[in-house]
Formats: C-alpha cells, structure tokens, sequence
C-alpha cells in the first residue's frame, strides 16, 4: 500500500480539490501533525481542523485491504488524538481496496465504544470528480465507478493534457500509480499513445523513463502472474527456487518461457535445470 498511500495522501492534502469534501462534509482548516508519540510509532493518514468558530477535529484514513484489526487501530487512533488534542476526532476510511469492502464500522466493548465511517472510494461522485475543475479530482475518478471506463481514462487524460508540462508529467505519473490498484496501466498506456498533447511526457527526460518504467512493472507483474498459473496448473506448486527465478526475469524472459510451458516435460527442463 505504501506507494498508492503516499500519492493518495499527495492528491487529498494539495490545495485544490474537493474529494476531502465529498468524504467528511467539512471544509478544511488547517493540517494538524499526525505522529502519535507512543512506544510503537503511530501514524495517522490525515488529520486536519475545520474552519468556522466551532472548528472539527477530522481523521482520514486510507485503507486498500480489508483489515480485521481496522477497528482496534481506529480505536487507538482516537484515543492518542485525544491525548495530544483533548479533543475526539470524526474518523473516516476511505477504501480503495479492489476487492469487496468487508470491514466493521465499529469497535464495542461493555463500557466503550468507537464509531467511524467506511466510504469506499467507488462510492464517491463519479462524474463530480471528472468535472472538477481540479486535477487532483480527476485522477482520484479513476478509482470511482463509471459505465465506460475506456471513456473515463480518456476524460482524466484531456484534463493531465491541459496542464504546464512539468505538472502533467507529475498528474500521469500519479494516475499510473492508483490504477495499479485497478490494473488499469496498460489502458492508460494505450490512450497516452493516441494522444499527441501527451507525446512531450513520453519524451521528457525525467518524466517519460520513469513512466514508462511504471508501465513496464505493471506488464512485467501481470505476465509474472499468468505464467505462475501455467506452470503450477502444467507441473503443480512451484518450488521456491522456481520462484525466485521468477521473479529476476524481464518482460521479454517471461514471454520466452511461457511459449516453453506446454513443451517442458517438467520444471527443471522449463528452466534448463
């Protein structure tokens, strides 16, 4: 998760967007720090205070699995908020997990109680994140629901295509990241191909290796991932060693080796062993 964490939190703490009000209903204030000193290093997502004389404490938390601890630490969360604050926060959990949300929303005991809201992201206003004026907004689109998702990457893309150079290289390299979540990179590779206002990203020095570096690890992930189900359906559970081979080969390696899997009598010949 650390990857998609860290441009999650990138996009909902920049200036200008608007999913932080989708999700809380409340108008940011200011950004509170989110260590929480303890023996155990605590880190909340996001923590910030609204705006107006009655100002909210307001956590966020991002989660892409479904964790059953998730109500303990939302717990522990709200109580070290408290300790530093003297004030309970309002907890949210965005999901972003690719698999169906299944966690509780609660934490109860005899005496104690913890309530927070779950929002999975695919819940969030498609089109309200697709018309933002915020690019921010936009990219966060590609984790929502939409009836033709072809349409929807193309929609984000016009929008990265519109802004200064340096910042559209920035915006796709981010949207590259959450649709790994999806599984989405080779799409969004085919449309970036078929746009000439996003060929100077491609070329950019900084930019375009890194994408395409970005690119390449998602093919090189998926084509690792049918290749281990052809050799454990043609062979059975693979061995470690096998494994670890696996996991050194390029793209192309994979490519030759799965055009092998039906010829290999067993998998020390599949690997020349």
């Amino acid at each position: 998760m650390h990857e998609y964490d860290t441009v999650l939190k990138t996009l909902l703490q920049g200036a200008d967007n608007s999913i932080l009000k989708q999700i809380t209903g409340a108008n940011l204030g200011r950004w509170l720090n989110v260590e929480l000193p303890n023996v155990q290093q605590t880190r909340v997502d996001l923590l910030f205070e609204t705006l107006g004389e009655e100002s909210r404490l307001i956590g966020v938390e991002l989660q892409s699995t479904n964790d059953p601890l998730l109500p303990l630490r939302m717990a522990e969360y709200s109580l070290r908020v408290y300790r530093i604050h003297r004030r309970f926060p309002e907890q949210y959990v965005l999901y972003v997990g690719a698999e169906e949300m299944k966690m509780a929303a609660e934490l109860t005991g005899p005496n104690h109680v913890c309530r927070y809201k779950i929002m999975d992201v695919r819940d969030l206003d498609s089109e309200a994140l697709l018309n933002s004026p915020f690019v921010a907004d936009n990219i966060l689109g590609i984790l929502t629901r939409h009836r033709d998702r072809r349409e929807t990457i193309r929609r984000i893309l016009t929008k990265i295509a519109t802004l200064e150079t340096g910042r559209r290289g920035l915006a796709l390299s981010k949207l590259l990241v959450l649709a790994g979540l999806l599984r989405l990179e080779d799409e969004i590779r085919s449309e970036v191909e078929h746009m000439p206002l996003l060929d100077d990203i491609m070329d950019n020095k900084v930019f375009g290796p890194v994408i395409r570096q970005g690119l390449e690890k998602g093919r090189l992930e998926e084509g690792g991932l049918i290749l281990r189900r052809l050799i454990a359906k043609r062979f059975g559970p693979i061995p470690a060693w096998a494994d670890e081979r696996l996991a050194e080969l390029s793209l192309t390696e994979l490519e030759d080796l799965s055009l092998r899997v039906l010829d290999a009598q067993n998998i020390n010949e599949l690997f020349d062993r």
